[in-house]
């Protein structure tokens, strides 16, 4: 915790059966926060990413950048 992250940084690994991906930051901020739970429970991530799953909580560094998002519809849209 106490990590600082820039927009697009990575932050960490998504592991699927056959591939492993990089995890970047949607915006700039400070980790103050990690999901322990994820590390023997990692399918909560896909069972419950707005409650439990969640991965890292942050303090926004440039709360300006949360303009550059896609809100939940316009993303689910796109995942189609």
């Amino acid at each position: 915790n106490g990590l600082s992250l820039d927009k697009g940084s990575v932050f960490g690994n998504i592991e699927a059966v056959k591939t492993v991906s990089p995890a970047y930051m949607p915006v700039s901020g400070t980790v103050i926060e990690i999901n322990e739970i994820l590390n023997d429970q990692p399918e909560i991530v896909n069972k419950d990413p707005y409650g439990e799953g969640w991965m890292i909580k942050i303090e926004l560094k440039n709360p300006d950048e949360l303009d550059d998002l896609l809100d939940a519809a316009s993303y689910e849209k796109i995942c189609q």
